[in-house]
């Protein structure tokens, strides 16, 4: 059969957005260590908030602090780089953690209203985001536009998450671990539609993303908070540091990102992106 040029030059252009892209391509490695990434993100904000005695507002402006210059060094890099990307991913599940506990308990709005506000808000963004670029972007993100959509999405649903799970575990009774058995299930339907519907793939990533904070945030409270409340009364300090081991762990092993050049199609092989 033929080579069809046309097919080769948008194969070609395919292949150089994906190793151009500033995020890492989605796998299994790249959703364990999302879990990772959101339970450590409630035992961190939960260490400062709580531990550390230093209140919901404080804890927030501290690790909105931390959001804005590790979101800047990613914004700024000209490439993918793991550090970076996982920092900001951190940063937004401990900045997400500490302002869904401040709305829901300081201001006294309660984990329902916060999660339909906070639902409406990742919603708006993706319908803006789909409006302003024409496409909602997964693991493609190549220019400045469609990376300040993405990190806004994230942090966005990563404090609705927060709220999800602690509406879960505690005003539907569930308790922690009953609130992580029905967001591990609800993740194990997501994939399946995934895998056998044909639902727009970026809407299933994101209603994935939402899901994965809930889980590790009751994954985190499970580990941490007293026996009496049904959980293991670990230090969050040291759970903390115990999962970011873990987690920078699995980054190292898998990198996340094998994004090369096929070497048929750009003349022999290529070193691929770092």
């Amino acid at each position: 059969m033929a080579n069809n040029p046309r097919a080769q030059i948008t194969s070609e252009r395919n292949d150089d957005d994906f190793v151009l892209s500033k995020v890492p391509k989605v796998s299994l490695a790249f959703w364990v260590v999302k879990i990772f990434a959101t339970t450590v993100g409630e035992t961190g904000g939960d260490a400062l908030s709580m531990t550390l005695n230093l209140g919901y507002a404080v804890s927030t402006l501290i690790f909105l602090g931390f959001f804005l210059v590790t979101v800047a060094a990613q914004v700024g890099s000209k490439h993918y780089h793991p550090l970076f990307y996982w920092a900001v991913v951190v940063a937004t599940t401990t900045v997400g953690t500490t302002t869904s506990d401040y709305l829901d308990r300081t201001l006294g709005l309660g984990y329902v209203k916060s999660s339909i506000v906070e639902l409406a808000l990742v919603i708006v963004v993706l319908l803006v985001w789909k409006y302003a670029t024409g496409a909602i972007q997964v693991d493609r993100i190549t220019n400045r536009k469609n990376e300040i959509f993405y990190w806004v999405t994230i942090l966005v649903s990563n404090t609705l998450g927060t709220a999800l799970g602690d509406y879960v575990a505690t005003d539907a009774g569930l308790g922690f671990q009953g609130g992580a058995l029905v967001f591990a299930a609800l993740l194990a339907v997501v994939a399946a539609l995934y895998f056998f519907t044909k639902l727009p793939k970026p809407v299933l990533f994101w209603s994935a993303y939402v899901l994965t904070r809930p889980l590790g945030a009751t994954l985190g409270d499970t580990l941490t908070k007293p026996n009496n409340q049904g959980g293991l009364n670990l230090s969050r300090i040291t759970s903390s540091l115990v999962i970011a081991a873990g987690m920078i762990a699995i980054v190292a092993m898998t990198s996340l990102r094998k994004r090369g050049f096929a070497a048929e199609g750009h003349g022999g092989s290529a070193e691929p992106a770092r």
